[in-house]
């Protein structure tokens, strides 16, 4: 048997992935802390997990062991469930959650220490000056700006949540009438910067004009056993496998030890060269996507880890997909 923890709202595509890959007699657990059906209803067995992280640890290990689950994947909580790996190891649980130890998640959720490892490993990243204070945020402005444009976001964070491009010519009122652009000049970022009294750390980065890569990966202690990269093309999203921005990829996780499924981000400068963005240890939104393709991530990862024959996979080149939003029926909540 194998679980998936609460995820992303990918989650639905890993139960998918796997059911599909699993022989019938294998049963596929999911659970949530939140009611959503449309996710767990998928899987042969659904649950709700606690809130409480403490409680949520103490009920996956007893839920497991009452249920015979053999392999347990972590979600996006990998670090918390990280912390008590060794209570699950101890009771015969194969604990899956983005890295080998502790020390994965405390380098790359902190894309200040990721991006100085990435560096000392020779590993090309986008350079970044982190930022604690209004005084250290102009000063690391002003020396890549004579470079060409510059880029900010938050040195910890997800989704690219707090991402900027200081556009010179952006009209003041542009981040406010169109968010969405992530433009804003950079008089009107510092003030508002300067309005908190504190602010957490950001990195402030030269902007590569080039497109991003987001590769989907399994990997086994650090080793790559499948991946697809995913390309964003206008409208649409192409894929990819043997490109310098996947070998990058593949080099950075091994680095790093990520230990699942897991994603790593490349964007390419003006000359087509590919530097890290960042690496998360978990699966990504897209990972979905990838089952176009002809391979079934999700598939593989549940097959390997349960000692079965994994799916096999046949490469569909040229393949374009553009993702839709569709409605999915549930069950009344009484």
């Amino acid at each position: 048997m194998i679980w998936f923890l609460e995820g992303q709202s990918s989650q639905r595509d890993i139960i998918i992935g796997a059911r599909e890959a699993l022989p019938a007699e294998v049963k596929v657990f999911a659970s949530h802390r939140q009611d959503r059906p449309e996710i767990t209803g998928l899987a042969d067995v659904s649950l709700t997990e606690p809130n409480d992280n403490q409680t949520r640890i103490d009920w996956v290990i007893a839920t497991a062991l009452e249920n015979s689950i053999k392999v347990i994947l972590a979600g996006h909580a990998g670090s918390v469930f990280e912390t008590a790996r060794s209570r699950f190891e101890v009771v015969g649980l194969q604990l899956v959650t983005g890295g080998m130890s502790m020390t994965t998640f405390q380098i790359v959720d902190d894309k200040s220490k990721f991006t100085a490892e990435a560096e000392r490993a020779g590993l090309a990243c986008v350079p970044a000056i982190t930022a604690t204070s209004a005084h250290e945020l102009v000063n690391a402005y002003e020396s890549l700006a004579t470079q060409g444009e510059v880029c900010i976001k938050p040195a910890v964070g997800i989704y690219g949540q707090g991402f900027w491009r200081f556009k010179a010519a952006a009209d003041p009122f542009r981040c406010f009438a169109n968010p969405d652009s992530r433009e804003v000049n950079f008089e009107t970022y510092l003030q508002a910067y300067r309005a908190g009294a504190e602010r957490p750390a950001m990195l402030v980065m030269p902007y590569l004009p080039g497109s991003e890569c987001s590769v989907d990966m399994v990997c086994e202690a650090g080793r790559p056993v499948a991946f697809v990269g995913r390309r964003k093309q206008g409208l649409h999203q192409t894929f990819e496998r043997d490109t310098a921005a996947v070998e990058l990829a593949l080099k950075a996780a091994e680095h790093f030890q990520c230990d699942g499924l897991i994603n790593v981000q490349t964007r390419d400068d003006a000359a087509g060269k590919p530097h890290l963005l960042e690496i998360n240890p978990r699966y990504s939104g897209g990972i979905g996507y990838t089952r176009a393709t002809g391979t079934n991530l999700p598939g593989i990862f549940a097959t390997r880890r349960l000692g079965l024959t994994q799916p096999d996979t046949v490469w569909r080149p040229d393949v374009r997909i553009k993702a839709i939003t569709v409605a999915v029926p549930i069950a009344p909540l009484y």
